[in-house]
């Protein structure tokens, strides 16, 4: 392969993984990208799971065998099968070797290749497979050996050979400074949809799921339910014992409603702010979200020191007339919340259902009173109502 060409690769290689999305999306162009910059016929891109003493097959790639899911769900293999994963890119390149990639053969040892022996188990599986050879390149993140790109090629193609084990070897880096990048990418993003107190999702992710709910119910009328939450006593809490132990009530809440929401398929739990939550269901019955909003109920009230909660419930399940926005299916959530609040209603408030208020006007966010700012912590309102879209 000319020099033009493997620069090329090596650019395509960066490419694929910078317009990856996600984790998956990132090994399959890592496996793919370094599959097509070898000529290979198959890759596949495994990490080293040190606390299981496992080689975890992430992606494969190209012409798989019949036993090879493309992500598979637990293809593992024991290290000590592979004793170059442990041995050589560890021990060894701690004493002063370097992580190179090597080849493999079906037939057998190759000249030049690493040091270390014979690896039968790869052996056998270029064989088992038909495969005639392969390149195996360690990947290497935060000058540790993270895990192994491996490319094959059937049995009858050329033999890899000495230029190709280096030019792995650059790629492995490549793909590792790519896996390094996805990582930070997929860490800011956890940052940017998760509330850091409760570990639950955040307002905007609250926003960008609902938006996607609003798109279905257009299309196929999937059921949307909103039930939001306002946790009683916190004010209290907060004055009479300290905000450490207004922050455990919070968190404390937090799990409760996240316990409850598992009974419910494709479901997010958020806290909206302060002391308010919401539980967003796409797909059950306004029925199920409703019981699951009344366990709830029920479980906030032993929550100690606190309250209990104050509970509101909107859907498309019930009749609410039609949804045109996301907005509107706040506010009637948001309305049913203020009167259940109102009230002091230990159950949840349904909007849209005879008997629980469902004939009230809805309350403008715009009327509320100011939500009251906790002078310890004066960004984090105990409400933030009027921030609603």
């Amino acid at each position: 392969m000319g020099e033009d060409r493997r620069l090329r690769a090596v650019v395509a290689l960066a490419r694929g993984m910078a317009g990856a999305r996600t984790s998956p999306e990132t090994w399959w162009a890592a496996a793919d990208g370094s599959c097509r910059a070898l000529s290979g016929s198959f890759a596949a891109l495994s990490v080293w799971e040190r606390e299981r003493g496992l080689l975890r097959v992430l992606v494969n790639v190209g012409n798989r065998a019949g036993d090879e899911e493309e992500f598979p769900e637990d293809e593992t293999y024991p290290v000590h099968e592979f004793p170059e994963i442990a041995e050589f890119l560890h021990e060894r390149w701690l004493e002063g070797g370097e992580p190179n990639a090597w080849v493999e053969t079906a037939a057998g040892p190759v000249a030049g290749r690493r040091p270390g022996g014979y690896c039968h188990q790869r052996v056998a599986a270029l064989r088992r497979r038909g495969r005639g050879c392969c390149v195996v390149a360690p990947v290497v993140m935060n000058g540790r050996a993270w895990g192994e790109l491996y490319v094959a090629r059937p049995a009858g193609e050329p033999v890899f050979h000495g230029d190709d084990a280096a030019f792995a070897t650059v790629l492995a880096s490549v793909v590792a400074a790519g896996l390094a990048q996805s990582e930070r990418l997929e860490e800011a993003r956890r940052l940017a949809f998760t509330d850091p107190l409760t570990g639950l999702g955040n307002r905007r992710a609250v926003d960008l799921r609902l938006d996607e709910a609003m798109e279905a119910h257009r299309r196929d009328g999937t059921v949307i339910s909103l039930v939001v939450c306002d946790l009683n006593g916190l004010k209290k809490v907060n004055d009479s014992y300290g905000h450490a132990m207004g922050d455990q009530l919070l968190e404390r809440f937090g799990s409760v409603l996240s316990r409850c929401a598992a009974e419910l398929p494709r479901v997010l739990v958020a806290r909206l702010g302060g002391d308010e939550f919401c539980l967003l269901a796409v797909g059950p019955s306004a029925d199920d979200v409703v019981r699951v909003a009344g366990e709830l109920c029920v479980r906030a009230r032993e929550l100690e020191p606190g309250d209990g909660v104050a509970c509101g419930v909107a859907s498309t399940g019930d009749p609410i007339g039609p949804l045109r926005s996301a907005r509107r299916l706040f506010r009637l959530a948001d309305a049913a919340q203020y009167r259940a609040k109102a009230a002091g209603s230990v159950e949840p408030v349904v909007a849209g259902r005879e008997g629980e208020g469902a004939e009230d006007p809805v309350v403008s966010l715009a009327d509320r009173p100011p939500a009251p700012v906790d002078p310890a912590h004066p960004g984090d309102r105990r409400r933030i109502r009027g921030r609603r879209p």
